[in-house]
C-alpha cells in the first residue's frame, strides 16, 4: 500500500510538483475507462504498484477532451499536442495511484537539412497489397504491407517462427527498421493476417512527421521531409483533411444510391484489399437505401486476429472522393465483427485507393490524391451487365 498523497508527491518529478495540488478522484474497482473525444472507449486498469501510470492519446490535430472515468468518479481535461495532466486515483480509500494523461507530441521533420526525398521501389500485387522490402534489426530482409489502417510494425506469427532470425522481443522493445536509405524505429507486435505475399504490416505512424508519396504509375514509394511545391501547385491533385479516429486516418467521401446521398468519414485503409466497406448500422442511421443495392456475392473475410467476418458484396451506384467519381463500385456491406471495436465506420480500400497517386502529409495532416493510369480499370468483383 502506498503512503498518503503528501508522501507520494515528494517522490515524483519537478514537473508534477509544479502543478502544486493534484486533483484526486475515487474508485472502488480497478477497472476504469478513458473517453477520448472522437474515438471509441478505451479500457484502463488502475494499478497502485505502478509509480506513474501513463495513458498516451491518439494523434491530436488541435484540441480535444479526454475523460477518465472510474466506477464512482471521473475527471476531464481539454488537451492539445504535447500537454500532460497528472492526477491521483484513490483506490478503496487507501491506495494512491498516480496517473498521467499525455498528449502525443507533434512531429515535423520539414526543417531537416539536406531535405529528404528517399525513393523506394514498391509494387501492388494482384490482391491489391502494397509491398515494400525492409531490413529488420540489421539482419532480416522482409516484405511488408504498407498499411495506413495499421500502426507501428507487426509481423506474422509464422514469419516470427520460421523467417525472422533476430528473434525480437515483442511489445515493449524498439527495433531499427531500414527502409530505403533511412532507419525508422518501432516496437514489434505479432499478428495473424497481413495481406497476401507479405511478412507483416508497416503502419502509417512509422512516418509521422514526414510526407509519404505513393506513385503507382512509377511503382515508387518516396519519403519526403518536405512536401514538393509541385504538388500543392498541381491542380490535378485534390486535398483532403485527415481526421484521426482511433489513431487511424480518415477522409470525407460521399456515397450515392437511388438519389440518396450520404457524406461521411471513411478510413483511408491501404491495407484493405477490396474497394470499400460500408457499415450497415451507419447506413441505417443515415437512411441510406442499402437494401436497393444489387447483391453481387457473399463471402467470409478474416481480420488481423484471424477472426471471421461475413460480408455481402453489393453494387454501389456512385462513390465520390472529392471531385473524383467512381461508378458501380462493388462495395462490401458489413454488419457483424466490425474491424474497429466500439465504433461504426466506412472504409476505403486499396482496390479504390491504388487508382490515385498519393501524398500522405503527416506534417499538416492532409492527403493529396490525383487519378493515375489505373483509375478506370475494372474491379475484381465487377457487376455483370
Amino acid at each position: 500500500m502506498k503512503l498518503f498523497t503528501i508522501l507520494l508527491l515528494s517522490s515524483i518529478s519537478l514537473n508534477v510538483i509544479a502543478q502544486k495540488k493534484l486533483p484526486v478522484i475515487y474508485a472502488h474497482s480497478k477497472n476504469a475507462k478513458i473517453y477520448e473525444e472522437g474515438n471509441s472507449v478505451s479500457g484502463w486498469g488502475i494499478n497502485p504498484n505502478v509509480a506513474l501510470d501513463t495513458y498516451v492519446t491518439n494523434k491530436i490535430g488541435i484540441t480535444k477532451t479526454v475523460k477518465f472515468k472510474t466506477d464512482i468518479d471521473s475527471i476531464s481535461f481539454k488537451i492539445k499536442p504535447g500537454d500532460q495532466y497528472d492526477f491521483i486515483v484513490l483506490l478503496n480509500g487507501k491506495d494512491s495511484c498516480l496517473t498521467r494523461i499525455q498528449a502525443r507530441e507533434v512531429k515535423n521533420y520539414s526543417n531537416i537539412k539536406p531535405k529528404i526525398a528517399d525513393s523506394i521501389p514498391f509494387r501492388v500485387n494482384k490482391f491489391n497489397t502494397n509491398l515494400v522490402n525492409v531490413v529488420f534489426n540489421n539482419t532480416d530482409t522482409l516484405t511488408m504491407n504498407f498499411d495506413t489502417g495499421a500502426t507501428e510494425f507487426s509481423l506474422l506469427t509464422s514469419a516470427l517462427e520460421n523467417k525472422v532470425k533476430s528473434k525480437p522481443k515483442l511489445y515493449n522493445t524498439f527495433y531499427d527498421i531500414k527502409l530505403g536509405h533511412r532507419n525508422y524505429s518501432s516496437k514489434i507486435y505479432d499478428t495473424h493476417n497481413v495481406g497476401d505475399e507479405a511478412d507483416g504490416l508497416m503502419g502509417w505512424d512509422l512516418f509521422d512527421g514526414f510526407i509519404v508519396e505513393l506513385n503507382y504509375d512509377k511503382k515508387l514509394m518516396v519519403i519526403h521531409s518536405k512536401l514538393p511545391k509541385t504538388v500543392s501547385k498541381n491542380h490535378g491533385f485534390s486535398k483532403f483533411k485527415i481526421n484521426y479516429i482511433n489513431d487511424k486516418p480518415f477522409i470525407e467521401s460521399k456515397i450515392m444510391q437511388n438519389g440518396v446521398v450520404n457524406k461521411n468519414w471513411f478510413l483511408f485503409d491501404l491495407g484493405y484489399q477490396r474497394t470499400a466497406i460500408l457499415d450497415r448500422d451507419l447506413l441505417k442511421e443515415n437512411n441510406f437505401p442499402a437494401e436497393k443495392m444489387d447483391v453481387i456475392k457473399k463471402v467470409m473475410l478474416h481480420g488481423t486476429q484471424n477472426n471471421e467476418i461475413p460480408v455481402v458484396t453489393a453494387n454501389l451506384q456512385k462513390l465520390q472522393i472529392g471531385p473524383f467519381q467512381l461508378n458501380n463500385v462493388p462495395a462490401q456491406l458489413l454488419g457483424e465483427n466490425k474491424p474497429m471495436r466500439g465504433i461504426n465506420v466506412h472504409i476505403l480500400g486499396n482496390e479504390v485507393l491504388k487508382r490515385f497517386n498519393t501524398f500522405l502529409d503527416f506534417q499538416n495532416d492532409v492527403i493529396y490524391l490525383k487519378p493515375n493510369e489505373s483509375f478506370d480499370i475494372d474491379y475484381a468483383d465487377q457487376k455483370k451487365t
